[in-house]
Formats: C-alpha cells, sequence, structure tokens
C-alpha cells in the first residue's frame, strides 16, 4: 500500500481502555497455555496497530510542521501516550505474572520477558505528567530547529539545505554559512538552554518518584540495557580515548597537510577533507534513488524485493524543503508490515548515507516483519544501527555509480568519518553522564562540560570563543540530547561492529554479507552482545575489537591516500 493511501485515525484513549480491558480479562481468564497465548497475541496486534496510528502522525507531521491537523494529532498523542503506557504497562505485569508464563517463554523466548521486566522498571502512573511535559518541550525543540530560515546567498534556507555550503572548498563561502548557522542557534541560544534545563529537570524528577538517585539509571532501563551496565560503557570510553582518539588526531593532521588549513581546527575548516571538495553524489534525487535500487538488486533476492516494495509505495520522502523537520530517520507501520525512510537530501555525501544507512533500517524492518509478537522484531537500538552502518559499507559496491570520479574520495571520506565519529559520539555520552548525574548544573557549566570533553576527545578542534560552536555551546544542535538520551552511544558500538564488518569485506564480501543476514534474521530474539557472538565479531566491550578497527582503518587510508589536490 502507497503512503499516501495508509489511513490515519485517532487513536482514542477511551476506545483504547475499553479494549484493552476486554483483552486483560481474555488473559487473566484463560483456562490453558493457548487461549493465554492467544489474547497475548490479540494484546501484540492492538498495540502495534496504536504505534502505526502514532508513527503516521509522527512522520506526516515531520515532513510538513506546518500542517495544523496533524501538530494538533501529535500534540493529541504526546499528551496520550504516557496514558496508554500505563496500560501497556498493566497487562506487562500480567503476563510477567502469568501462571502460564513457562509456555509463552517456549513460544516466544525468554529474552521477551527480561525486556519486559526491564519496561516494568521503567515506567510507573506517578511520572505520567512529566512525561507529558517532556514529550511537548521534545517536539518545541524539533518545531524550533525545523523553523529556522537563515539568510544566505540572497536566499532564506533551512539548517539542511544550508549544508553543502558548510562543506564548500571556497574558504569564504564555508566559513560564512558556518558562522550564519552559528547565529542562529546564538539568537536561540538562551530558549535552548531553557528546553534542555527543563528537560533535565523534568527527567531527574521521574527517576527520584521511581526510587533512582538520577536519571542515568533510569535512562540506561528506558534504552532496554538488557546486556551491560554503565560500567561497561565507562570502560569502552577509555578505550575510546586510549585507541581511536589517537588514530582520530593523526588522520586530521594528515588532512590539515592535505587542505592546508591551520591545525587545530576551525570548526567550519575541518568540514573540508579535500581541497579541491568534498564527494558529492553524481545525478539527481531520482537518479541516486535508482542507483541505490541498482546496489540493493545486486546484493541478494531479499533486498531487490525490499527495495521494490519501497519505490513502488512511496515508502520514502527524502527531498528537503521549507517547514521539514531537519535530519532523518526510519520508522514503520506494524498493520501494513512496511517502513518508511525519512531525510533530507542536500547535494551532498549524505545523500548516499541515507539511502544506504536508513535503509539498513527499513531492510532489518521488512526482513522482521513477519515475526510474532512484534516485540521480537526488533533489538535494542545498537543492535538496530549495526544494520545501518554495516550496510553503509556495503553501498561502496555502488560507490562508482553514486559519486563518479569523486567515488574514490567518497570512500576515504566515508572510512575516515566512521573512525572519527567514534570519538565524537562517545563524548556526547559522557556528557549525558555527567549532566544527568548533576542535573542542578547552570546552562554555562553545561557549555563549560563540553568544551572540557572537547579537549578529551577532539583535540584537533580550536576552541577559539567563536560564536556557538567555539563556546562550547555545540551540543544543543544535537538533536538525540534532546530527544533521546543516552542513545548515541549506540551509535559508537555500533560503529565498532560495523567496522568489523568492513574488515571482513576487505577479504571475503560474501562471508561478511552472509555474517551480516545471521545477525539481521535473529531481529529482536537476542541481546546485543549475543547478536554480535552470531556474527562471529569481537565485542566492543573487548578492548581488542576497537584496537583492531582502529589499526585496520588507519592502514587502509593510508595505503589508499586520496590527495584531492
Amino acid at each position: 500500500m502507497k503512503f499516501s493511501e495508509m489511513k490515519y485515525v485517532r487513536p482514542e484513549l477511551e476506545d483504547i481502555k475499553v479494549r484493552a480491558e476486554k483483552i486483560k480479562q481474555d488473559f487473566v481468564n484463560a483456562e490453558d497455555a493457548d487461549s493465554a497465548e492467544k489474547a497475548f497475541l490479540e494484546w501484540d496486534e492492538f498495540s502495534s496497530h496504536i504505534d502505526t496510528m502514532a508513527s503516521l502522525a509522527y512522520t506526516r507531521h515531520s515532513i510538513d510542521t506546518t500542517d495544523e491537523f496533524y501538530e494538533n494529532e501529535v500534540d493529541y498523542i504526546d499528551e496520550s501516550s504516557p496514558v496508554f503506557t500505563e496500560i501497556q504497562q498493566g497487562f506487562t505485569k500480567l503476563l510477567c505474572e502469568s501462571k502460564f508464563r513457562k509456555e509463552l517463554e517456549e513460544k516466544f523466548g525468554k529474552l521477551l520477558f527480561i525486556n519486559s521486566e526491564i519496561f516494568l522498571k521503567a515506567f510507573s502512573p506517578d511520572i505520567i505528567p512529566e512525561t507529558q511535559e517532556t514529550n511537548k518541550l521534545e517536539t518545541e525543540y524539533q518545531k524550533l530547529i525545523a523553523s529556522a530560515q537563515i539568510e544566505f546567498q540572497g536566499k532564506k534556507l533551512t539548517i539542511s539545505q544550508l549544508a553543502p555550503f558548510k562543506q564548500s572548498e571556497n574558504d569564504e563561502v564555508r566559513r560564512e554559512a558556518w558562522l550564519k548557522e552559528a547565529l542562529f542557534y546564538t539568537e536561540h541560544g538562551n530558549e535552548l538552554d531553557d528546553i534542555f534545563d527543563k528537560l533535565v529537570k523534568l527527567r531527574h524528577k521521574k527517576a527520584e518518584k521511581l526510587g533512582y538517585d538520577n536519571f542515568v539509571r533510569l535512562g540506561y532501563l528506558q534504552m532496554n540495557r538488557n546486556c551491560y551496565t554503565p560500567e561497561d560503557i565507562e570502560k569502552f570510553r577509555k578505550a575510546v580515548v586510549r585507541y581511536i582518539v589517537p588514530v582520530a588526531d593523526g588522520l586530521y593532521r594528515e588532512q590539515a597537510k592535505r587542505t592546508g588549513l591551520s591545525y587545530p581546527f576551525t570548526f567550519a575548516d575541518a568540514a573540508l577533507h579535500y581541497r579541491d571538495g568534498n564527494p558529492k553524489p553524481q545525478g539527481t534525487p531520482e537518479e541516486i534513488l535508482e542507483t541505490g535500487k541498482k546496489l540493493y538488486h545486486s546484493l541478494s533476492d531479499e533486498t531487490a524485493e525490499f527495495i521494490d516494495t519501497m519505490l513502488e509505495n512511496e515508502l520514502m520522502d527524502v527531498l528537503s524543503k521549507k517547514g521539514k523537520a531537519g535530519g532523518g530517520y526510519c520508522t514503520q507501520f506494524g498493520d501494513y508490515k512496511l517502513p518508511f525512510i525519512f531525510a533530507n537530501f542536500n547535494g551532498t555525501a549524505d545523500d548516499v548515507e541515507v539511502i544506504t544507512h536508513e535503509a539498513g533500517h527499513a531492510f532489518a524492518f521488512y526482513t522482521a516483519r513477519d515475526i510474532r509478537p512484534t516485540d521480537n522484531q526488533s533489538p535494542t537500538l545498537e543492535s538496530c544501527e549495526i544494520h545501518s552502518m554495516t550496510m553503509e559499507f556495503f553501498g561502496w559496491k555502488m560507490s562508482d555509480e553514486f559519486f563518479g570520479k569523486d567515488a574514490k574520495k567518497f570512500r576515504h571520506s566515508h572510512l575516515f568519518g566512521a573512525i572519527t565519529f567514534i570519538p565524537y559520539g562517545t563524548m556526547v555520552d559522557h556528557f549525558q553522564h555527567i549532566i544527568y548525574e548533576k542535573p542542578e548544573m547552570s546552562a554555562q557549566q553545561r557549555h563549560d562540560v563540553w568544551k572540557e570533553l572537547m579537549g578529551i576527545y577532539m583535540p584537533w578542534m580550536k576552541l577559539d570563543g567563536s560564536p556557538f560552536y567555539g563556546e562550547g555551546k555545540g551540543w544543543q544542535r544535537q538533536l538525540h540530547i534532546y530527544e533521546s538520551p543516552f542513545y548515541y552511544i549506540d551509535y559508537c558500538l555500533a560503529q565498532t561492529a560495523a567496522l568489523e564488518f568492513w574488515t571482513i569485506m576487505q577479504k571475503n564480501q560474501k562471508e561478511a554479507w552472509e555474517r551480516y543476514m545471521r545477525l539481521v534474521k535473529k531481529a529482536g530474539t537476542q541481546t546485543f552482545t549475543e547478536l554480535i557472538e552470531t556474527a562471529g565479531l569481537k565485542s566492543p566491550f573487548d578492548e581488542e575489537a576497537l584496537s583492531e578497527v582502529a589499526d585496520a582503518a588507519e592502514k587502509w587510508l593510508k595505503e589508499k591516500r586520496v590527495t584531492g589536490g
């Protein structure tokens, strides 16, 4: 079914409560395991429908944030979703306490119940008011960023539309673009600080109501961490500083020589990887999508069927336009067993990475679409990011068609970006740990923390007091910090695994694809560490994994050096 034909109907709370109560009674009154299973699967279908309606509303709102109908629907869902979460928790409690739990575990796996018990620890009706307010603030942040109309070269541009100019090989153009963006954030700085301060305090209050010292513990529960702890992440952070930061620093020093720009970099100059310009995709958005279609037809029969379905049903909205929310994401509509890709093409290499990264998420959902219950369709988010980040590397197969004469530069800059991203992503996580451990911090103290961490994780950057970025305020542009606390480290763990897949690809593409599909087909039936083992990879929590991918990437980048002069 085409996206435009999918019908949205507001999930009215009163109707939800009536239906939920009936299913609960059927489950409680089940006389045997088969009857309990039937009621459970009915609940699963019911929950999936509500999620589908919410996804439709949020997606259509993000495509056009000025659409009043979907703006009102998102406001309604922001207000009502915590109440539905309370209803979900009631059923989850019944599930965990069921006299047929053993039979249900045998049928659907123990992980479903482990995750259910985590969910019970992460929510209480007591935190509904704070959750409703948090939802409103997250939407307020998204609308603020989407409202940007930045005057540049006689035009008014969104932040996404400004992105190509921020990579221009013309130093004056590039630096002016960074300055204009910085001025937008600076102009709204107090507003951004205020939104975040309210979010921090609301999340801390929720944690206290649930009996936790601060939001860190609750944040981990909300991210459904089921196989590692904050201590494991702290160990990972230390390994990043030990193994990845020195390699990344060396790569940036090479970049300075290659571009003739000063080291340490300003933020504007760090964005230029080659003196004659960063790699740009060839052709129109339609031609990029067509090359993406060729890529997926070349990988496997499964991916060919997947991409044909996406294109035939218009399950992508990728053009940047006024009023459209920033960023990119993949979501899914369970009622239709279909994923959807949202993006903002802007004429940079990011356009191709959307066709691989977000499509990696979409393909994983498409592969798991028939698994029941739906909770078993998707693993935790760091595992989902393996799907997407590894697919980016499989995309190298069509890099000559995507980038033409810039193909070598693309492969070089993509690997460069993969290895140098890990320190940044880890810094985002470290920042959040500090902020939520000390929720009383002032706005300036938060900026100071970011600036201090940059000295540790990104020593190649010049902190010179330039507007916004040089003042330790760059974290305000990171949507995840506002909307998805503790998500960002998932990218770093997944990037480590994806780089392991990349090293396998250099030796045997077929083996890499077979291992990847083993992981993808397990969907949400295994934990992150189990999925890593299924694919035959080293755990990112093993220092050897970081050490090996850092060495392999550094060696390849030196051997395949691109001057770009």
